[in-house]
């Protein structure tokens, strides 16, 4: 009885823990209750209307009415489209031909009458889809409207058999899940690595009675900080190397894009993780509580980052805290830069956010950090 109430009090005491233990599992009931959801909705995606006729326009609105899209951006090329696509601005994009008039009074999807008669000749589709194949959760719900029910157009029964627009699937047309999830293990394996190294950084001079030797030593906090997490960086790119290479070799998963780009572009991911880590290691107050903070990030970080679940499928509130996370920014130029060929130009919002999180944590940092045993 004496060891249960000393545990009790000191769990009460310890705010940090108990705070926690009741956070944890509340997000875990709202994240997997209302921000995870499968069914991919709205997914960005731009017109290439190459008509520009009130019958293209028409077939435009009936396509944005299933919610399954949401056209955000105009092109005049299919090129510009393909260039969105590799920058991650859109999802996909609907080509709409010229001629498009003379394909739907010959489609056979609708109702049938219109459907080619003569000899040898054959009804061409209606319209192009073309699409980031990468993630099949995005690519199946492009593939589902591949038969749409365009009778309305003409007040005619519709043949719903007969698919009305072509997908084309980029960059993964086999449907393969793991070329999606290899370089998205690299962002989830460098969160968890790079936090739980640094998260411990402070915590352990104190709990190992070397506090009291950086107290009486010239280093600025700042230097402190730096020297913390420049071994690590090291360590990062041999994990990111060990993911990549057994993908390569294991998944034929090979890395599309420039390496001198995926250097770059991790560099950053991994010193703003380490910053992360460093915030975090001045407000524990154990090696327990470190990790324990860990835990807090890297959870979010799975769920929200668009590695397990389609960042589209999102509600706008989980988007909001999904874009805090630099996991979300990395996974969306890993898998750029891996899966896409995207330059680096092609990924400078999000590198850019990238940076400033990583200065902006060892400013943090350096602040908190106090020389002094109290």
């Amino acid at each position: 009885m004496a060891i249960l109430r000393k545990e009790l009090l000191q769990l009460r005491r310890d705010r940090l823990t108990f705070g926690l233990i009741v956070m944890i599992p509340l997000i875990q009931l709202v994240l997997f209750g209302y921000a995870i959801n499968t069914e991919v909705r709205h997914i960005p995606a731009a017109v290439v209307d190459q008509s520009n006729t009130s019958l293209s326009q028409a077939l435009t609105q009936i396509v944005e009415a299933t919610q399954v899209v949401r056209f955000e951006e105009r092109f005049a090329t299919v090129e510009e489209a393909e260039r969105a696509i590799v920058r991650a601005e859109v999802r996909a994009a609907f080509i709409i031909p010229h001629d498009i008039d003379d394909r739907l009074v010959r489609s056979p999807a609708i109702g049938g009458r219109f459907a080619p008669t003569a000899p040898g000749e054959t009804a061409r589709p209606v319209a192009q889809w073309i699409a980031d194949g990468s993630d099949t959760l995005v690519a199946g719900a492009i593939r589902s409207l591949r038969v749409m029910p365009l009778g309305e157009l003409f007040r005619e029964p519709t043949n719903t058999a007969t698919p009305t627009f072509e997908v084309t699937l980029f960059y993964n047309p086999e449907q393969r899940s793991v070329v999606n999830i290899v370089p998205g293990l690299v962002g989830i394996i460098l969160t968890m690595t790079m936090i739980m190294f640094t998260a411990a950084a402070i915590v352990r001079e104190t709990e190992r009675g070397n506090m009291e030797m950086l107290i009486t030593t010239p280093i600025r906090p700042l230097e402190l900080m730096i020297g913390k997490i420049i071994p690590y960086v090291g360590i990062g790119l041999l994990q990111v190397g060990i993911i990549l290479g057994l993908g390569a070799a294991l998944f034929s998963v090979t890395t599309a894009g420039s390496l001198g780009t995926l250097l770059v572009v991790t560099l950053l991911f991994i010193l703003a993780s380490l910053s992360l880590g460093l915030v975090l290691s001045t407000i524990a107050k154990s090696q327990l509580q470190a990790m324990q903070m860990t835990v807090f990030v890297l959870l979010p970080s799975i769920l929200l980052s668009g590695f397990m679940f389609p960042y589209e499928g999102m509600p706008d509130g989980a988007k909001l805290i999904a874009d805090l996370l630099p996991a979300t920014h990395f996974m969306r130029i890993i898998r750029g830069v891996v899966l896409r060929d995207a330059e680096l130009a092609d990924l400078g919002p999000d590198a850019a956010w990238l940076l400033g999180f990583a200065v902006l944590g060892l400013v943090v940092a350096s602040l908190r950090f106090r020389k002094r045993l109290d």
